[in-house]
């Protein structure tokens, strides 16, 4: 028994240590990657060249407009797009973890129960898993 948790113990941590490393790769790459854009899209507009082709695969410029409310403005913007017919645009959300927090909290109130008035609108669960800290 104690040979296979022992077992077992080392290969969470090298399977660990290995996404920890492999996170890492991809965030170099990605960071690569938006370099290389960068440079290709501003090689092809100075050149006035709006696609082509090599080796099988076809480049082109790709313009994406991007929106956000200006600091501070959420509410306001919230508020402009309602008054103008674009309610539908706006949508009430509450974060994933903040929520987690919260129905931790509502519990450590409750006796470890959570309360019924939330209990009946918010599903629950406990995921058991193995932390790994160095030495």
């Amino acid at each position: 028994m104690e040979n296979r948790i022992f077992d077992l113990a080392d290969q969470l941590k090298a399977a660990k240590d290995k996404k920890k490393e492999l996170d890492a790769e991809s965030k170099e790459l990605g960071a690569k990657i938006e370099e290389l854009d960068l440079a290709l899209s501003d090689a092809m507009a100075d050149a006035e060249c709006e696609h082509f082709s090599r080796n099988g695969s076809t480049f082109y410029l790709n313009t994406r407009l991007y929106a956000s409310p200006i600091a501070g403005q959420k509410e306001a913007m919230f508020q402009a797009l309602k008054e103008n017919g674009y309610g539908g645009l706006v949508t009430e959300t509450v974060n994933a973890n903040t929520l987690d927090s919260f129905v931790k909290e509502q519990m450590a109130e409750n006796n470890d129960e959570v309360p019924a008035w939330i209990s009946e609108v918010v599903n629950t669960f406990e995921k058991v898993s193995v932390g790994i800290r160095k030495g």
